[in-house]
């Protein structure tokens, strides 16, 4: 059985999308869609050095375009503060003192939080709202009203 450049790469593009079912890892979607292309400038005649240009070019700028683009929008404060996914957020906790390093212990839903002021000034005890929520701390901002 003879195989033309274009069914390898089909093929190529193929075991990639096997790899990252198996895997998770959704990179190898975007060298997927490299091999893709190469498939397609095999089928229309072109060269190994287009097909290979083509695979960088589409493969490697979809992985670049991906990986920008979830770093522009997965810097952790998003969710933390997303009252979307965190119900937490806009809560009002009272605080009786605070600690000299802008920390202190809230009570909150029946049990003590640790808690950070993040604010303008030196914080004062007070009712305050939780702006966010990082790893196992409350984010605290004055409440003003």
């Amino acid at each position: 059985m003879d195989w033309n450049a274009s069914t390898l790469w089909w093929l190529t593009a193929g075991a990639l999308v096997l790899a990252e079912l198996v895997t998770g890892t959704f990179y190898l979607l975007m060298l997927a869609l490299g091999a893709a292309a190469a498939a397609l400038a095999a089928a229309a005649g072109g060269g190994f050095t287009a097909q290979l240009l083509a695979a960088a070019l589409v493969g490697g700028g979809a992985v670049v375009g991906w990986h920008r683009r979830r770093g522009a929008s997965s810097n952790g404060t998003e969710t933390a503060s997303n009252r979307n996914v965190n119900l937490d957020v806009g809560e009002r906790v009272q605080v009786a003192a605070w600690g000299a390093d802008g920390r202190t212990q809230v009570q909150y839903r029946g049990s003590n939080w640790a808690a950070v002021f993040r604010g303008i000034g030196a914080p004062a005890p007070g009712e305050y709202l939780i702006i966010a929520v990082e790893s196992n701390h409350l984010v605290l901002a004055p409440h003003a009203g």
